[in-house]
């Protein structure tokens, strides 16, 4: 995806590793100007400093956790008050939290529906004027596999919250794309990343084989090209694998999909007490 002037700018969220840090690169490569937003400031601090250096480009760097509801108010304010032209929009930031619904803490679930859910809403519902502004712009909406294929045990919400983030891009990208945004719901399957450590599953996925997993580049490379095609449906499904693993889904019986879930959850659901 290339800007279409060297006054682009784009926003993502949770970009201080993985796939965040990734969408920051590629876009930094193709000359867009960067705004970084993370829980973990220095690690921002580095990635910024890193491609300002290597691309030319500019940098803001905004220290938020978006599970703070005024977090989305302070992100957009400071995007209004340096008057940045934003023409991509990445929603990136996410997590999964291990266990059963009642095996967890309520505030445990609150945040994450704040990150997961709100906190995507409002970024977009407080950034769609200046993104209209331009000839044309970009949201992409992290979403996963996970929300394509019917529910698992524990992780209770993960699943939950991306089948939101799709039906939402879908929404979104009707109501604007007379406005020459172009919404898209990124749906990856297994992908490198730190995510596996964070929520303590990395020896259950470490199972899958090697065909099940991708690079977070690949991954980040095939949401830009399609980005880039105005018009294009806004579910995109990165993989020849989990392309097909969506189409399955689509054309099985749900009693059928719903048992081959079942038996398969094991494989990468950490264990968990009831």
């Amino acid at each position: 995806m290339r800007p279409s002037s060297d006054q682009s700018w784009a926003l993502i969220t949770g970009a201080s590793a993985g796939i965040g840090a990734e969408f920051a690169r590629q876009l930094a490569a193709s000359g867009f100007h960067l705004v970084l937003t993370a829980r973990r400031t220095e690690r921002l601090d580095e990635l910024a400093a890193e491609l300002s250096q290597a691309h030319g480009i500019q940098t803001m760097v905004i220290s938020a956790d978006l599970a703070n509801p005024y977090a989305i108010h302070t992100i957009s304010s400071k995007i209004e008050q340096a008057e940045i032209d934003l023409e991509v929009l990445v929603n990136n930031a996410g997590y999964g939290v291990p266990g059963k619904l009642t095996a967890v803490d309520w505030q445990v679930h609150q945040d994450f529906i704040q990150v997961m859910m709100t906190a995507v809403v409002e970024l977009c519902y407080r950034l769609l004027p200046n993104l209209r502004q331009r000839s044309r712009s970009a949201i992409i909406n992290v979403a996963s596999l996970a929300g394509l294929v019917p529910g698992s045990a524990g992780h209770t919400l993960y699943a939950a919250s991306k089948s939101f983030l799709i039906r939402f891009s879908e929404s979104l990208q009707l109501e604007n794309e007379e406005h020459g945004v172009q919404v898209q719901a990124l749906c990856p399957g297994f992908t490198y990343s730190e995510f596996h450590d964070v929520v303590g599953t990395r020896e259950q996925v470490n199972q899958m084989p090697d065909y099940m997993w991708m690079q977070s580049d690949e991954v980040v490379r095939y949401s830009l090209e399609k980005a880039q095609d105005v018009g294009s449906l806004p579910v995109v499904v990165p993989g020849k694998v989990n392309r097909f693993i969506a189409r399955l889904m689509r054309w099985l019986p749900q009693s059928t999909a719903h048992k081959m879930v079942r038996k398969r959850s094991k494989q990468f659901r950490a264990v968990e007490s009831q």
